[in-house]
């Protein structure tokens, strides 16, 4: 028995010399073969490749128009106050079609500050930064004409875009747009809010900045 045998033998007791030549003479040409016929049909059958030329089709394109009225799955969207801010009238609508939450008030903060601030300015005053580097000043979301406006009107100027505002809904989601439509509210609120309706300790110290008088420097004393 050869020194290879022995070792076998050492560490397999059922190996053999005999068997492992028997594997390879038989299993490794079994295993070629049927490496071999595996079918690639799926892999190789016929197919057009998109925008790719046809020869079948009159106009040359592979790439086929979608049939009339087709929507896309998820994005029917019949609900025409909550993907378009339009009411039943045709109007815009004047009430979130969302619950409003401080979640809500959260998140559109958020989104404000990211896509909205940078012309309006975190203030709304339209003074962002694109604006303080020459950039055309939008209005004042604190203007009576905005004040003014029911949300639907600003989840629309978000979708639909308007002046040299672009359309936000690509970057935007429907439910983003009403938080951040939401949070322009409390914006506004924040602004114009009546004294009778803030809270004591805030009409306290509203009170009290009225009545501090006005530190007028002497001349020669630092502002």
């Amino acid at each position: 028995m050869s020194t290879r045998s022995r070792s076998l033998r050492r560490f397999w007791p059922c190996a053999h010399p005999r068997r492992f030549a028997w594997e390879r003479g038989v299993l490794l040409p079994l295993s070629l073969v049927l490496g071999v016929g595996c079918r690639q049909e799926m892999y190789d059958q016929a197919k057009a490749k998109p925008l790719s030329e046809s020869t079948f089709f009159a106009n040359g394109q592979n790439a086929r128009p979608l049939p009339p009225d087709t929507v896309a799955r998820g994005f029917l969207r019949e609900d025409k106050a909550m993907y378009a801010g339009i009411a039943p009238s045709g109007s815009f609508v004047t009430e979130l079609p969302i619950p409003l939450s401080r979640a809500l008030l959260e998140r559109g903060h958020e989104r404000f500050d990211i896509f909205c601030s940078p012309c309006h300015g975190k203030q709304g005053n339209g003074l962002g930064m694109i604006v303080q580097r020459g950039f055309k000043q939008p209005s004042s979301f604190h203007v009576d004409r905005l004040r003014q406006q029911p949300i639907g009107y600003f989840f629309d100027v978000m979708t639909q875009g308007f002046g040299q505002m672009s359309s936000y809904a690509s970057q935007v989601t429907p439910q983003d747009r009403w938080a951040i439509a939401a949070y322009l509210r409390a914006l506004q609120l924040s602004q114009h809010v009546p004294a009778a309706e803030l809270p004591p300790e805030d009409r306290q110290k509203l009170a009290q900045s009225a009545r501090k008088p006005e530190h007028r420097p002497s001349p020669g004393e630092p502002k």
